[in-house]
């Protein structure tokens, strides 16, 4: 049985390097060598146990790699290609997938959908913190890399820059409009680009790591907030006269945030969610207008496939936005475990990791 290095869940507080047997290739797979992954933050959820996973999972959900093998049905890639596939690899066939929904996939179940059931790296099925990755359904999640764009470049495509594109995305951004951001992490500052490039012309950024907010900026902020100087809300009410925005974009999943971003949502304006929550939410009455006041609350899980991979490098390709700056730090796969202490405990300025193998 041939071995490889993989990050394994082993119960909260613990994720160590060991080894697994290097994964067998089924008809519809195809098995990549890993060049460089990073970690999320839902990779933290997980460590501290406030995202349950079977213990021995190999977590990570953001792999770019080369195709090592390919399954005996898979047409269309040859071994040796660079690639990636997206965090979400839906199967392409289920009722959810053909709605649109591919985040959502039931692929197996009676009626084809599933809560979270396109996301299998690291969840369901074994994930990209380690030296392969096996990829389920290939011909609809592999995404040739463009000649001339390296790894880092596409590192945020497989999750982050999914995600915090889709907030924007889903907030139905229109040119001309005011959008609010809440926290700068690496989804938020994806959101924040995005928000730009889908055409709004006021654009506000709230955290209070000063280098974060300057990052916002770089990702086209017009303002920032450091809510531990101001009242996020009230600063957001005096730079819009009062108006309040038309989006705002929740990228933590805090009670704090949420409610942040509903309050200065004018009426008819759109909250879209992106944090993943570990509590249950409460809307308080006033901001959210006793329920009349035409609000749109919209929630996303970042859309992925083949096709939505080859999109957001096209963008980076055409030099629209820059996320390398996004990328902090970087590992090898056998200090991963002191990469996650860094990145759990938001030290030293850490934005990304690059995990590569040596």
């Amino acid at each position: 049985m041939v071995m490889m290095k993989a990050a394994v869940f082993v119960e909260p507080g613990r994720i160590v390097l060991d080894d697994k047997p290097i994964p067998d290739v089924g008809p519809l797979d195809a098995l990549i060598r890993i060049t460089t992954t990073t970690i999320c933050g839902t990779d933290i959820h997980i460590l501290k146990g406030e995202y349950p996973v079977n213990r021995g999972l190999t977590i990570g959900h953001e792999p770019v790699g080369i195709i090592e093998k390919l399954g005996s049905a898979v047409t269309g890639y040859r071994e040796g290609q660079r690639v990636i596939a997206g965090a979400i690899t839906p199967s392409g066939h289920s009722n959810a997938c053909l709605c649109g929904c591919h985040s959502q996939d039931g692929a197996g179940t009676r009626h084809g959908w599933k809560p979270l059931g396109g996301w299998r790296f690291g969840n369901s099925i074994d994930g990209s913190q380690a030296e392969y990755l096996l990829v389920p359904d290939a011909m609809t999640n592999l995404a040739p890399v463009p000649d001339g764009l390296t790894d880092e470049e596409v590192l945020m495509c497989p999750d982050i820059m999914s995600t915090g594109f889709a907030g924007a995305e889903r907030g139905n951004i229109r040119i001309g409009d005011t959008v609010a951001v809440f926290a700068q992490g690496p989804i938020g500052l994806c959101a924040t680009a995005g928000a730009k490039l889908k055409g709004a012309t006021t654009i506000i950024g709230v955290d209070t790591v000063p280098a974060r907010l300057e990052m916002a900026r770089r990702m086209g902020a017009d303002h920032v907030v450091d809510f531990r100087s101001v009242d996020p809300v009230e600063e957001i009410m005096r730079l819009t006269d009062g108006r309040g925005v038309d989006v705002a974009i929740e990228a933590l999943g805090t009670q704090a945030t949420f409610e942040a971003a509903l309050r200065v949502l004018r009426p008819g304006g759109t909250l879209s969610s992106l944090g993943v929550y570990s509590g249950d939410l409460r809307l308080p009455l006033g901001p959210f207008a006793a329920g009349l006041g035409d609000h749109t609350i919209v929630t996303s899980l970042c859309p992925g496939g083949k096709e939505r991979m080859r999109r957001l490098m096209g963008v980076v390709a055409s030099g629209r936005v820059d996320l390398k700056p996004l990328v902090t730090h970087r590992f090898t796969l056998d200090r991963i475990e002191e990469a996650y202490e860094l990145f759990g405990h938001q030290r030293d300025g850490v934005l990304k990791v690059a995990i590569t193998p040596n």
